[in-house]
């Protein structure tokens, strides 16, 4: 069997069920929440434009962060990336944008810190 969607093999499970008790850990909507959270912050420059706006007590313009040694259409289309990840909003101000990061937009991170503190038993 095929799964169409990643492309890899999945075998039956044969035989009795396994007896110890693995953690269920994250489901399959979260882990792809997750997924693509971190895939948002997996780029340098998004990186460092996301700790720039996280670290502001509020809002910050544009004009103010986009100066990370790319062209500011690549500064437009990192700050798209992080917006659609649900890390930052936007808010026009006349002629510039405003950003700031979601409050808790990396809380699903902490699911993930927690599982890897579980002691295994």
């Amino acid at each position: 069997m095929v799964d169409l969607v990643y492309g890899k093999l999945l075998l039956p499970v044969v035989g009795a069920a396994c007896e110890t008790s693995a953690p269920e850990g994250l489901g399959i909507a979260e882990s792809e929440r997750l997924a693509a959270l971190l895939k948002a912050l997996a780029d340098p420059v998004r990186l460092r434009l996301f700790s720039r706006i996280a670290a502001a007590t509020d809002s910050v313009c544009v004009c103010d962060i986009q100066n990370v040694g790319v062209a500011q259409s690549t500064v437009s289309h990192h700050l798209r990336k992080l917006r659609e990840a649900g890390l930052i909003e936007s808010e026009r101000r006349g002629s510039w944008v405003h950003y700031r990061a979601v409050p808790g937009g990396l809380a699903g991170l902490r699911t993930v810190v927690d599982l890897e503190s579980q002691p295994v038993s």
